[in-house]
């Protein structure tokens, strides 16, 4: 854990230094307000101990600066010359917490335990925050792909229904989802169901909601996905996959926008996008009797064609990078250098996992090869089973 002390009496940066670094943690000094903004700017501390009373720039200040230039650190106020009034200020203005001089020890080190905690609290919500709010870009210059993009934009304001075709692992979703953030709902929910992995005695509770009491444990009401994604967008990813009793029934609030939950003869009212996915040939399907043609025309106003990464391999270098950045955030391992010829070999791979193999397989180069991953490591490492 890192700590900075400002303080413009030496005797305590130095007594707090030897305290600290002897509890295990990694200590750095500022003699004056002006010095110690400019380290909490420059570098990521857990703590930073700050006095009051310093010549230049006091620690009011300095606190303000670190808050409104989104520090992550707690900020711990000394003074000697501390009262009341001055703590309140202080951590209305942002401070984790407030200490007189002298200095106790017992004090010093609960705070900075607590304080450290805290930060580190900070730190993983704001992670987290960005890895469900952050939509990955859609990646590539081919033809295909600057066709869906040109249709993302095209279609997206609208309220037109989608049908997203293509096979497993090309990146359905994400169109999906660019639908959606591209769109006026953009704002509401964006909710997703897969259709094959909900059992089909359950599918019609998931998707139109039940009563308490419905069956046997419905022990509670429950609002199903259509009513989740009111005033949003509703994705069914593989809808080739429904029940044809659940298919009459998502007809039936496509037509009326109107839903009835299991074990209720009330009508719900309902506004939602429907956005749908399949890996599958829904006109064989029909044919077959296992789609209803309606819901095929219900759903298929804009139909958008994923393409398989085979057929777009010059998109291949620019993927590679993406996903080697992309793991090497989620992961802390060095973004790691790739030959010219590594690429060309990675183009030559059959590619029939799509998308998804390919980030399989980037990770597995990027753990198993050295700074540079050459054309060797993709031939003896592109597979699962290593040759």
């Amino acid at each position: 854990m890192k700590v900075l002390i400002i303080d413009d009496e030496k005797s305590i940066r130095n007594t707090l230094k030897d305290i600290l670094e002897f509890e295990g943690y990694e200590i750095s000094l500022a003699a004056d307000g002006k010095e110690g903004l400019a380290a909490a700017l420059n570098t990521n501390f857990d703590v930073i101990f700050c006095d009051i009373k310093m010549p230049g720039m006091d620690g009011v200040e300095v606190l303000e600066k670190i808050v409104e230039n989104g520090v992550d650190a707690s900020v711990v106020m000394i003074s000697g010359h501390g009262t009341i009034d001055t703590a309140v200020e202080c951590i209305k203005k942002g401070a984790f917490d407030f200490i007189q001089k002298p200095l106790d020890l017992n004090r010093i080190l609960i705070t900075l335990k607590n304080a450290t905690e805290k930060t580190s609290l900070v730190k993983e919500t704001r992670i987290l925050k960005k890895k469900v709010a952050h939509i990955p870009e859609i990646i590539g210059e081919s033809a295909p792909i600057r066709r869906i993009k040109e249709m993302i934009d095209r279609v997206a304001a609208t309220d037109a229904r989608v049908l997203i075709t293509g096979s497993n692992g090309t990146g359905k979703e994400l169109v999906a989802r660019w639908l959606h953030e591209k769109s006026n709902r953009s704002s509401m929910p964006f909710v997703e169901v897969n259709c094959a992995a909900i059992p089909g005695e359950l599918i019609e509770s998931e998707l139109f909601g039940h009563e308490k009491g419905a069956f046997t444990s419905a022990v509670k009401q429950h609002k199903g996905k259509f009513e989740q994604a009111d005033g949003g967008t509703l994705f069914l990813d593989e809808i080739g996959d429904m029940s044809l009793a659940a298919q009459a029934k998502v007809l039936r609030v496509l037509q009326e926008n109107k839903l009835t939950r299991v074990g209720s003869d009330k009508d719900i009212e309902v506004k939602v996008r429907v956005v749908a996915a399949t890996n599958k040939d829904l006109l064989e399907e029909i044919r077959k009797g296992n789609f209803r043609e309606d819901l095929y025309h219900r759903l298929s106003v804009i139909v958008i064609h994923v393409p398989a990464l085979a057929e777009r391999k010059d998109d291949i270098p620019l993927l590679v990078n993406f996903f080697m950045e992309q793991i090497s955030a989620e992961s802390g391992m060095s973004v790691r250098k790739i030959e010219a010829e590594a690429v060309e070999e990675l183009k030559k791979h059959a590619w029939t996992g799509n998308i998804r193999e390919l980030r399989n397989v980037i990770e597995r180069l990027m753990i198993l090869s050295n700074n540079v991953i050459t054309k060797e490591d993709v031939i003896a490492y592109a597979s699962p089973l290593f040759r």
